[in-house]
C-alpha cells in the first residue's frame, strides 16, 4: 500500500510557489508517495541514468574487442581476449569516459529542485542516481555474454535502444515542474508546490559568480565530491586489475563476481536515501544528516581499501572487502553529491553540473598517478597507492565536515530588484 503525507496548514495565506497559487488554508489532504507524479519521475530518471552509464561503459568495454577483431577477423565473437592483464590502455580508455559523465547530472537537478519536497529529497535523487550503478552492473553481467554468443555489436544495439526507449519515455512524461505537468493529481501538485516555500520565482536573477566563487561551503562540497570520486574511479577502473595481479586471476572473465560490487552499491544507494531522509524525520539537523551520510560514504570504503593490501592472503577476505567498499560508496549520493540542493536551490543544476564534472577530473589523475606507483614498486605499489587514495579521501572529507552547510547561502536567496 502506498505511503501518504499529510498536508498541514501553516497560515492563513495564499502564497505563490512557482507562479502557482498555494492557499495554505485548505484541509489537509492525503498525498500518495509511492504511487505518485514525482516517484514516477525519479524511476524514469533511474532508468535514463542505467542507459547513461551503461552506454559509456560499454565502450571501454569493447574497445579491445574491437581493436583485436579488426587485426584478427576471424575471431569475431572472442571473449578471451576483451582484457589485457597489464596496466595499459584500457584503464585510460575507461578513465576518458567516466570523466564525461559529469555533463549529464546537471539537468537532473533542473528538474529535483522543482520536484522534490525537503522532505523526500534525499530518496527521490538517491532512487534517480542509483541507475548509474546499476547501468555498470547490467554491462559487467551480460556485456561478455552478449558479445560471445552474439557478437560485440550487439552490445550497443541491445543498450542502445533501451536509450532510445528511455529517451521517449523521458520526452512523454517528465516536465519542468508540477505547474506545467499534465497528469499530476492536484493534492501532489498543491504538496510540492507547498513544501518548496517560496524557494523559486519565475522572475530571472542575475547569476552571483564572484560570491559563488567565494562560497567556502561551495567550495568544500566540490573538493569533497573530487576526493570522493577518485575513491570510486578507483573500484571501477582497478579493482579487476588488482584481483587479476594479487590472485592472477581474471576476474573480468566472470561475469557474476565482478558485477556483485555494483549490485550491492545499487542497493545500498537507494537505502542510504530512505536513511537520510528517516534521520531528517526524527529531528536530526539537515546539515547533519548531510555529514553523517557522507562520512559513511568516504570513510568505510577508503578504510577497507587501504587494508586489502594485508588481506590478500585469502581470496575471500580481499573481495569481500571490495564488494563492502564499492557498496557502501554511493551513500554520499544522499550527502554531499546533493548539497547543493540545499546550499542553491535556485543554482541547483549548474553548481551540481559543474561540481560533478570537477569530480571526474579524478578519472584522468588517477590512471597517472597508479601508474607512477605500479611501475616503481610492483611489491609496495598497490599499498602506496592505496595510502595515497586515503589520504586525499580523508583530506577532502575533513573540509567538507569543517565548512559545509546545509541552509540557502545568501547568494542563492531571491534578490528583490527595485526600479527607479
Amino acid at each position: 500500500m502506498a505511503t501518504v503525507v499529510e498536508l498541514s496548514p501553516t497560515s492563513e495565506q495564499c502564497e505563490f510557489v512557482l507562479g502557482l497559487p498555494v492557499n495554505k488554508k485548505t484541509p489537509p489532504r492525503k498525498v500518495p508517495s509511492l504511487c505518485s507524479m514525482r516517484y514516477s519521475i525519479a524511476f524514469i530518471a533511474h532508468i535514463c541514468n542505467f542507459t547513461l552509464i551503461a552506454q559509456n561503459s560499454i565502450i571501454s568495454i569493447t574497445m579491445v574487442a574491437m581493436v583485436n577483431n579488426t587485426d584478427q577477423p576471424s575471431h569475431l565473437n572472442s571473449s578471451t581476449e576483451w582484457f589485457p592483464d597489464g596496466l595499459n590502455g584500457d584503464q585510460h580508455e575507461a578513465s576518458k569516459h567516466l570523466s564525461i559523465k559529469g555533463a549529464g547530472y546537471g539537468g537532473q537537478f533542473a528538474l529535483w529542485q522543482k520536484w522534490a519536497p525537503p522532505n523526500e529529497r534525499s530518496r527521490l535523487c538517491s532512487i534517480a542516481m542509483s541507475g548509474m550503478i546499476l547501468g555498470i552492473f547490467a554491462v559487467l553481467l551480460v556485456g561478455g555474454i552478449i558479445s560471445e554468443a552474439l557478437g560485440w555489436p550487439f552490445v550497443f544495439y541491445i543498450f542502445g535502444s533501451i536509450g532510445v526507449v528511455c529517451c521517449l519515455l523521458w520526452l512523454i512524461l517528465v516536465y519542468d515542474d508540477p505547474v506545467s505537468h499534465p497528469w499530476i493529481s492536484s493534492p501532489e501538485k498543491e504538496y510540492i508546490l507547498s513544501s518548496l516555500d517560496q524557494q523559486f520565482n519565475s522572475e530571472e536573477q542575475p547569476l552571483p559568480i564572484k560570491a559563488m566563487l567565494k562560497s567556502l561551503p561551495l567550495w568544500s562540497m566540490c573538493l569533497c565530491s573530487m576526493t570522493h570520486q577518485w575513491l570510486v574511479n578507483t573500484l571501477i577502473i582497478y579493482t579487476p586489475t588488482y584481483i587479476s595481479s594479487v590472485f592472477k586471476v581474471n576476474i573480468r572473465d566472470n561475469g557474476l563476481l565482478s558485477s556483485l560490487p555494483f549490485f550491492v552499491a545499487w542497493v545500498i544507494g537507494i537505502l542510504g536515501g530512505l536513511l537520510a531522509d528517516f534521520l531528517l524525520s526524527k529531528n536530526f539537523r539537515l546539515i547533519t544528516v548531510r555529514k553523517i551520510i557522507t562520512i559513511l560514504g568516504n570513510t568505510p570504503p577508503a578504510a577497507l581499501v587501504v587494508a586489502l593490501p594485508y588481506v590478500q592472503s585469502s581470496y575471500i577476505a580481499t573481495t569481500t572487502f571490495l564488494t563492502l567498499s564499492c557498496g557502501l560508496s554511493p551513500l554520499c549520493q544522499s550527502g554531499v553529491y546533493i548539497n547543493a540542493l540545499d546550499i542553491a536551490p535556485r543554482y541547483a543544476s549548474l553548481l551540481m553540473g559543474t561540481s560533478r564534472g570537477l569530480a571526474h577530473s579524478s578519472a584522468v589523475m588517477v590512471p597517472i598517478v597508479a601508474g607512477f606507483f605500479l611501475n616503481q614498486d610492483s611489491e609496495f605499489g598497490w599499498r602506496n597507492f592505496f595510502f595515497v587514495l586515503f589520504a586525499i579521501n580523508l583530506f577532502g572529507l575533513i573540509i567538507y565536515l569543517v565548512f559545509a552547510k546545509a541552509d540557502i547561502q545568501e547568494w542563492a536567496r531571491e534578490r528583490k530588484l527595485t526600479r527607479l
